[in-house]
């Protein structure tokens, strides 16, 4: 079947197409229904089947590769390898369930994970699938405030977390920060469980925190048995990053993420059982959730966890852990291969990486030169892949699991079954023609794993992601992109991160990309700063492949001249920066992601905001120092 045929089936025959997918996983009770839409925009997937995803992800393997990998928890900031086998990981998880049972956990409440890149804490979102409690899992090290304002939305009867994590050589502790935000939320967990690590002291408050070694020699021969769970029952929440004011949680059902990972891993992420899947993410994002810990092992596989840097102890890490497990699907950001790019190859090239098939990329627009040298050093392909925390598996990609669709250079790809995606005038909210700018959406219902809806507040759900168009009810992604006549999407940038300039709206991606361009810069971020004769102006921020040779100011100027030149001949002269800014270095979060806000905070004299995400403080330094230059 062509990609093309098996995609209109999943948009003009939903119902048939998914009750086909969904012979991917284990059911416990069959689904009397594949969809009920009678409440649009609220999707209910494989109502009245009964089933659970650490069913799925661990039981269902014990009778043909018990003793086969599933879990690999490498961290080169401990020195630490473990090696779990499916059946391993089976004891481990039920030990997690018997401690949380025995913690006054029932199905239904949820348990706040506050981890870092630990097996444990895979065995703590497994453990609450297995007894069907609801984790919400929050990114390890965010800041006491961020994190009260999580307690008191999720309203955990237990938190689970560490003495701390670490980043760099450095322990970054938790328990502190987690102290802070219990006494700052209103809402007071039962019960906290804490790993000791022995990277930090953990002194434990009396009466509500518990050892989770002790209580695990308590519970080694536990057998907890699965709770089957009604499709449409809640599986976690995640709360999207950069969110203020109120957190936005996203809720996610069972039956239909199961479905949509098994068919993801399955059809665009070419997953088979016994081979081995190593992304590089966190399990604090959405990445970490789908493509760490339940996708790959929904299909069978090993998969990996890894606490570090892609550079400690050196760049060549990433690759010498492709080799020793045999990784056979990679997926990172591109951010993180830009980073390997600065390093010598000779790192990558000293390790055999033919069991490597495919690395995928996806958390922000992958550029041309980053993609061309990736494939060229791994000679794999390089498989972009675009979507969000919201939808939980890509929007927009190619399915090689299908057919072997062709990729192109600057798009993350076509449609992926199950989203009809088009891009809409927001202003007129009619369909855009090919390459025409627009804002990209998706027509209900949306497919199986998405989010059900804003966690405790419907309300919010239609009205921040169904009601942004005036002629029709679509989900709004926020990002503005085009569409070419072959069908190939291409992400310009948040409609949120929008530029005006006098009146003429501008995608910060589309100047980066023009800026990018000039041959001397290596990497840029733009953001739009308040000015009282346009309202905004551009202001660009770029790092210099070969910064020795830009040393005066004389020299800066008139490369910053040249920079100006070249975005006034690809965009016209309403595009131009009003400033490009040359640092060494641009603030991040761990996850890769550029903080333009933080940026633009900073630009304007406003407070940056929390930070506790950042990867390098000192870039924020860097940025604070160019403005008053």
């Amino acid at each position: 079947m062509t990609y093309a045929a098996f995609y209109q089936q999943s948009i003009q025959e939903p119902a048939t197409f998914w009750d086909q997918e969904a012979k991917l996983i284990d059911w416990k009770e069959p689904y009397t229904q594949v969809l009920d839409y009678s409440r649009p925009p609220f999707a209910k997937w494989f109502v009245g089947g009964q089933t659970n995803l650490c069913y799925n992800a661990v039981d269902r393997w014990l009778a043909t590769q018990a003793d086969k990998a599933a879990l690999i928890a490498i961290s080169t900031e401990t020195n630490t390898e473990n090696v779990y086998s499916f059946a391993e990981l089976d004891r481990e998880v039920q030990r997690m369930a018997a401690i949380m049972l025995g913690l006054g956990v029932v199905q239904g409440d949820r348990v706040l994970i506050y981890m870092p890149m630990v097996a444990e804490a895979a065995f703590a979102m497994l453990a609450c699938a297995r007894i069907g409690a609801v984790h919400s899992v929050v990114f390890g090290g965010f800041a006491s405030k961020s994190l009260a304002t999580r307690i008191d939305d999720a309203k955990p009867v237990l938190i689970v977390s560490a003495d701390a994590g670490m980043r760099g050589g450095k322990a970054v502790p938790y328990k502190p920060l987690l102290d802070e935000a219990i006494t700052l939320a209103q809402h007071k967990p039962a019960k906290v469980l804490l790993i000791d690590r022995g990277l930090d002291p953990m002194p434990l408050v009396a009466g509500r925190d518990v050892a989770y070694a002790t209580l695990r020699e308590q519970h080694l021969d536990a057998k907890v048995p699965v709770t089957w769970l009604e499709s449409n029952a809640i599986s976690y929440i995640l709360y999207t990053s950069g969110t203020t004011g109120n957190p936005k949680g996203v809720q996610r059902d069972v039956g239909g993420y199961a479905v949509a990972l098994a068919s993801s891993m399955k059809h665009i992420f070419g997953g088979n059982p016994g081979e081995t899947y190593f992304a590089t993410s966190d399990i604090g994002w959405v990445v970490g959730h789908s493509y760490i810990v339940y996708g790959p092992l929904i299909a069978g596989m090993a998969t990996i966890m890894y606490e570090g840097t892609p550079i400690r102890p050196d760049a060549g890490i990433w690759w010498s852990i492709v080799e020793k497990y045999k990784v056979t699907r990679m997926f990172s950001a591109p951010t993180a291969i830009r980073v390997l790019k600065k390093h010598p190859s000779e790192l990558m090239k000293k390790y055999d990486l033919s069991s490597l098939k495919a690395l995928y990329l996806a958390g922000e627009p992958l550029d041309e030169t980053t993609s061309s040298w990736i494939s060229g050093e791994l000679g794999v392909p390089i498989i972009d892949n675009y979507w969000q925390t919201e939808t939980g598996w890509p929007i927009l990609s190619v399915a090689r699991g299908i057919e072997n669709t062709a990729t192109r250079l600057g798009s993350p790809g076509v449609a992926m079954y199950g989203y009809k995606v088009s891009i809409i005038n927001e202003n007129t909210g009619a369909e855009c023609a090919a390459n025409e700018k627009g804002v990209l959406a998706i027509q209900g219902p949306l497919p199986p794993g998405c989010l059900q809806t804003v966690y405790g507040d419907d309300q919010r759900f239609v009205q921040t992601y169904w009601s942004n168009f005036a002629h029709e009810q679509l989900y709004s992604t926020f990002d503005w992109g085009i569409k070419d006549a072959d069908g190939y999407y291409f992400i310009l940038g948040r409609t949120d991160d929008v530029i005006n300039v006098a009146g003429h709206r501008l995608g910060t991606r589309e100047i980066e990309e023009s800026i990018s361009s000039h041959p001397q810069i290596s990497e840029v971020a733009v953001v739009g700063v308040e000015d009282k004769l346009k309202g905004q102006v551009a202001v660009a921020f770029a790092i210099l492949k070969h910064p020795e040779m830009v040393v005066s100011e004389e020299g800066r100027r008139a490369l910053e001249a040249e920079v100006m030149a070249v975005v006034d001949k690809q965009l016209g002269a309403v595009a131009r920066p009003s400033r490009v800014h040359f640092v060494a270095m641009l603030p991040k979060t761990r996850s890769g992601k550029l903080l333009r806000r933080s940026i633009q905070a900073i630009c304007e004299g406003r407070d940056a905001g929390d930070l506790t995400t950042i990867e390098d403080p000192a870039s924020l330094l860097q940025i604070k120092a160019a403005v008053i230059a």
